[in-house]
């Protein structure tokens, strides 16, 4: 199954635009005769003066590009073994918290048919990369080793470095730690390996930051600064907390980074209020958590389709990826209903922790629906046991049909 996804993708990334569209774009055209050393912005107001924790990814870019070539292909080739290299931890994750291989087929089934999480890869996305490195962390921890345990640290170090949510992953893990191996287990030693991969990863990604600075890459380092614009958009309830072009009218180039924190600052205030005087906040979280769970992630728009085929061929692709998420989420609740009757390794809460945590932020900053892709791999773990169990009511059924059929007759 994983070969044919291999194959079904590199015939996609032939098929599609190579153009680099958006933040994509940020990252691939600013390598274009690049050097190291050459700052990434001309105001502190750019893109990755605001935004300098993207420089992780900026330099994994400018890596690719200096081994292989300027050519995007070697990024959406890659894009595509992190993408098997997902179906395949997967697949692993299925088999140690259920042991049941034929759910740990479903679970790489009902993910690769995902247009929705197969369709970005075609662009400079930082998400596969991101979401591998994170699910290698997650699964050296369940090793439960000093050796795995020290790995982890450095593989969750290279997540966050190439795609900055590190903080609700930590959190997840943190908040594991404590329940499941501290208070439910009593196995201090293993909280206390734990505490060593976060402690591993402060220190590494803080060398990272200053590596950044003194390379002359982003004299900012990996920090964040403009963390008022992702609450100011997640808290506009006329846009449900999604971008929107209205929102581009409070940005102004010409502008310090100083003076458009204190526009932003003083915008947010703006939304917080008009939510506390409507009692809107309840209704914005519901079409957030719908936004960001239920609508398309937009990665077949990402991969620019429409530059070369048809409204109609695009319009049907739009709808098979849409299907494929449906299909997935579905599925997904059919197996958090299952989880109650089931047994399954307190492992698997390593995995949902953090998904909870990303969506209890995303209820307060920006969301799109491509924002959840990182975590589609959990969710399709918990869908294959929604999927075992429909397909197993329905062999039921059948074979009690067959033995009705045989009676009467």
């Amino acid at each position: 199954m994983i070969l044919i996804f291999m194959i079904t993708a590199l015939i996609w990334i032939s098929k599609v635009p190579s153009v680099q569209l958006s933040d994509f774009g940020n990252f691939w055209d600013r390598l274009l005769n690049y050097h190291i050393g050459d700052p990434l912005y001309q105001t502190d107001n750019d893109y990755f003066s605001k935004y300098a924790y993207q420089s992780g990814y900026f330099v994994y870019a400018m890596i690719v590009s200096k081994i292989f070539g300027y050519h995007i292909f070697a990024i959406q080739f890659l894009n595509v073994i992190y993408q098997a290299l997902i179906l395949l931890i997967t697949y692993l994750f299925v088999i140690k918290i259920f042991d049941n291989i034929k759910m740990a087929r479903l679970s790489i089934l009902i993910l690769m048919i995902d247009l929705d999480w197969f369709a970005l890869n075609s662009q400079a996305s930082n998400q596969y990369l991101g979401s591998l490195l994170y699910l290698v962390t997650f699964y050296l921890i369940m090793k439960n080793e000093l050796k795995y345990y020290i790995l982890a640290g450095i593989t969750l170090t290279g997540g966050c470095l190439i795609r900055p949510i590190g903080p609700v992953i930590i959190a997840g893990i943190i908040v594991y730690a404590l329940i499941y191996l501290l208070l439910k287990n009593k196995d201090y030693h293993a909280t206390i390996k734990v505490f060593l991969t976060v402690a591993i990863y402060f220190v590494l990604f803080s060398l990272a930051g200053w590596g950044i600075k003194a390379s002359g890459i982003n004299e900012y380092g990996l920090t964040n600064n403009d963390p008022e614009w992702k609450f100011v958009t997640g808290l506009n309830y006329q846009s449900a907390g999604t971008y929107s072009p209205d929102m581009d009218q409070l940005i102004n180039p010409n502008k310090s980074r100083k003076q458009m924190s204190k526009v932003e600052y003083k915008k947010l205030h703006k939304e917080i209020a008009y939510l506390n005087q409507n009692h809107a906040w309840l209704p914005l979280f519901i079409h957030k958590t719908q936004g960001l769970w239920s609508s398309r992630t937009m990665a077949t728009d990402a991969a620019n389709i429409r530059m070369a085929h048809s409204t109609k061929t695009v319009d049907r692709i739009n709808f098979l990826a849409y299907v494929g998420s449906i299909i997935l989420i579905i599925f997904s609740w059919i197996g958090s209903l299952q989880l109650f009757r089931t047994k399954f390794d307190d492992k698997l809460y390593l995995l949902l922790l953090p998904l909870m945590a990303f969506a209890v932020v995303q209820l307060l900053i920006e969301v799109q629906g491509r924002y959840r892709i990182e975590f589609l791999p959990v969710i399709a773990i918990v869908g294959s046991l929604g999927l075992y169990q429909v397909l197993h009511v329905l062999s039921s059924i059948k074979l009690n049909s067959k033995k009705t059929f045989s009676f009467i007759k």
